[in-house]
């Protein structure tokens, strides 16, 4: 990345804040991303630093899980929600009618319309996004389910994995897919933006094994989860945002926050 001559983060410097967000385009022109990028002039980009792999259903064999033996299920992105249905069509698997489902937030939680008819008192999330608000509504459960914590065998939460274990739930891990790092470096190298957007701490991994010594020069970085904001500051960056918090519970909000008390300054 070409280093910054100014690393103030000045809004009423610059015409247009170029910001890169490392996920997939929004497909729909109804994102609130595009709503915040009319708000405060910004020029988004959308490239996702990692990809992500399906863990085929004879390779999730050798883990010795028996799906139908669980009846939670964990989910923290509606990347795991398609991968355990992926895995249970392959496997031939009948879903019970009578699982519950514990999400991170609402968004996770209404995807799984897609493959099951929702019903409220079948699944539950967290109110605000975080993992503490995900564990108030595990813990409401936890003697009466064993749980399967569906997620990336490289990019599991260890917050959640570490709360399992310290309140004596029955649970196992079940790794349906990978992250693989993508390409980045003909973006970074031309391109000079003013923000950059975190989401998972494979992300994180993927900016230096990319760019070896990246360095921050004034480039303000925001993240969102604890893990990807603990592998980031281990990673030596300064981080402008951190989410979510409870007056930010997604990136949007958190952005939208940021970018208004900038301009007040």
């Amino acid at each position: 990345m070409t280093k910054k001559e100014d690393p103030k983060n000045d809004l009423q410097s610059m015409t247009t804040q170029k910001v890169l967000i490392t996920l997939p385009r929004p497909e729909s022109e109804r994102s609130p991303y595009f709503e915040l990028s009319k708000k405060y002039n910004l020029d988004l980009d959308f490239y996702p630093f990692i990809k992500l792999e399906g863990i085929h259903a004879r390779d999730f064999r050798k883990q010795k899980i028996d799906i139908q033996e669980y009846s939670g299920f964990i989910f923290t992105s509606r990347n795991a929600i398609d991968h355990f249905f992926r895995v249970c069509t392959e496997m031939k698997v009948n879903v019970s009618q009578e699982n519950k489902y514990f999400c991170n937030n609402e968004a996770v939680a209404l995807y799984l319309q897609k493959f099951i008819v929702y019903r409220k008192r079948k699944v539950f999330f967290g109110a605000d996004s975080t993992n503490e608000s995900l564990f108030e509504v595990i813990a409401k459960h936890k003697d009466k389910e064993k749980f399967l914590y569906v997620c990336s065998e490289n990019q599991q939460d260890n917050e959640i994995v570490n709360w399992l274990k310290d309140n004596n739930c029955d649970f196992s891990l079940a790794f349906m897919y990978r992250s693989v790092n993508s390409d980045v470096k003909k973006l970074l190298a031309k391109n000079n933006y003013d923000m950059i957007c975190f989401f998972t701490p494979s992300s994180i991994r993927s900016l230096f094994e990319n760019v070896p010594g990246f360095q921050q020069n004034g480039t303000a970085i925001s993240v969102f989860g604890s893990n990807t904001s603990k592998a980031a500051e281990e990673a030596g960056l300064e981080l402008v945002i951190k989410a979510p918090q409870h007056n930010m519970p997604s990136m949007v909000a958190a952005l939208d926050i940021y970018f208004s008390e900038s301009k007040k300054d």
